[in-house]
């Protein structure tokens, strides 16, 4: 067995072996409730079991199998399946990172070995350092094992996430009775008007809503003991990064092998039944990463990027993200979808009704539009009409209409991913305690080359703009097209 280092043996000795007080902490002072923190580690929480699932083995064969190589994903960031292997990994150890500092801070005023001491063993984890006696903390989980601490704690963030709305309506609830008191006072004149009587609707209502928020806190974390909650979700920490060495191990140079003193079939390992094309190869230590798009890293900046995950999430130069435009192309981008469905679900053929929204919808995709790619669809739309003689006939417009669809065929998906990237990041009040996979950047337009899908988003602005022009004129309509705006 190996000696443990010095700060293991402070740790146990800070704990102790007895009742498990921390010297440093008074009786009195002892953790107890997790209380108001249940909603900061349900959203912990809802971020393990949400790497969890999308390390498992479906979900990891999909992003091998389809997601890396979709058509936009090829074409706007890169065929090189190692490096999108990489940047997944990253995107992966960046989350399981934050994760790992809200458990650090969860855990400052717990007694228990692993709760306490867990930034330093997960440092050491990080860093590929043995810990000794993984069992005697706990870590030693079988999959069984595993696959029931996430189950529970998704039961967890599910109730977590009912008592944080029935809080919300609760105090939707008694602002609209203070509101109610205040306008009594205010109307009630010299001669006092009745008080409400204790079964007003309103206060029956409040009763009611105040004993399911009750009967929540006692089935959520709020009631849960701390000590016992930090615990489980370090150790489901420590199964996910198990997990992580586990699936990216072979593609990411520098990332800890299992050498960590853990079970090493804690998840399945891939066999090669599984394997499709060239994601079975181990990676070469010398080879070089061959990428037309501009995500282009070095050996050097790789290795670095081991040590510091979120630098290799950093767009470069000469992407869409790095330009700082993702969210803006894909709202463009998405709209543009909206408005090529609109046109070939009726023919073209558009009731009053809906013209005003389509109308609507136009003057907002072209306010999106930054100055370059306004020039630039101005130009091509001009270049169009000298080549045509200024006239769309109706086969030039269907098949404009058909290369739009096209475009937006691989084109849509990048944008849609990229919205839901940036509406799960955001800790919006109904996802962040959303336990499902999520988007990786490598789906994105963040690191797509910025002139590829500025090239593409031209090529459908002029396709619909003549499309829409073409059916206007068809069935005498007088609302403008794009081309109204040169």
């Amino acid at each position: 067995m190996v000696i443990a280092k010095a700060w293991f043996a402070d740790l146990r000795a800070l704990v102790g072996t007895g009742a498990g007080y921390d010297r440093g902490l008074r009786p009195d002072d002892a953790p107890g409730v997790v209380g108001i923190l249940a909603f900061e580690a349900a959203a912990t929480m809802a971020r393990l079991v949400s790497l969890h699932r999308a390390l498992c083995e479906p979900e990891v064969l999909h992003l091998r199998s389809n997601t890396m190589r979709s058509q936009g994903v090829a074409y706007l960031n890169s065929t090189d399946q190692f490096l999108l292997f990489r940047l997944a990994c990253a995107e992966s150890m960046d989350d399981l990172d934050r994760a790992a500092v809200a458990i650090s801070r969860l855990g400052v005023r717990c007694r228990g070995a692993l709760p306490r001491g867990f930034a330093n063993i997960y440092a050491d984890l990080k860093a590929g350092e043995i810990i000794a006696d993984p069992d005697r903390l706990g870590l030693g989980s079988t999959p069984k094992a595993v696959e029931k601490r996430v189950r529970k704690m998704a039961r967890y963030v599910a109730s977590t996430a009912r008592l944080y709305a029935e809080m919300e309506l609760l105090s939707e609830l008694e602002a609209s009775e203070r509101k109610k008191e205040q306008q009594w006072r205010r109307y009630s004149g010299p001669i006092p008007m009745q008080k409400p009587i204790a079964s007003d609707p309103l206060r029956l209502e409040i009763k009611s809503q105040r004993q399911r928020v009750r009967r929540l806190k006692e089935e959520s974390l709020w009631s849960q003991s701390q000590e016992k909650v930090v615990d489980r979700m370090a150790k489901a920490a420590v199964s996910v990064f198990t997990r992580i060495c586990a699936v990216f191990g072979q593609f990411v140079p520098g990332l800890p092998t299992n050498r960590t003193g853990l079970r090493p079939r804690t998840y399945p390992i891939f066999t090669s039944k599984y394997s499709s094309g060239p994601m079975e190869r181990p990676i070469p230590r010398e080879s070089n990463i061959r990428n037309s798009a501009p995500i282009l890293r070095t050996r050097e900046v790789m290795a670095r990027s081991c040590t510091n995950w979120s630098e290799q999430l950093e767009a470069p130069p000469g992407t869409v993200g790095g330009s700082g435009l993702a969210q803006r192309y894909a709202n463009v981008i998405v709209l543009a979808e909206r408005l090529h469905l609109t046109r070939a679900a009726g023919d073209g053929r558009v009731d009053r009704e809906k013209a005003g929204e389509e109308a609507a919808l136009r003057e907002e995709l072209y306010g999106l539009l930054p100055v370059g790619l306004r020039v630039a669809v101005r130009a091509k739309l001009r270049e169009c009409w000298r080549k045509d003689g200024g006239v769309v006939d109706e086969w030039l417009a269907k098949g404009w209409k058909e290369a739009v669809g096209r475009i937006l065929g691989w084109l849509g998906p990048v944008a849609h991913d990229t919205v839901r990237w940036q509406e799960e990041r955001n800790m919006d009040r109904q996802l962040r305690f959303d336990t499902r996979p999520r988007a990786l950047l490598l789906q994105t337009l963040h690191f797509s080359d910025k002139e590829k899908a500025e090239a593409a988003i031209v090529e459908v602005l002029v396709g619909l703009s003549c499309v829409c022009w073409y059916e206007e004129r068809r069935f005498d309509s007088s609302r403008p097209g794009f081309d109204e705006h040169d």
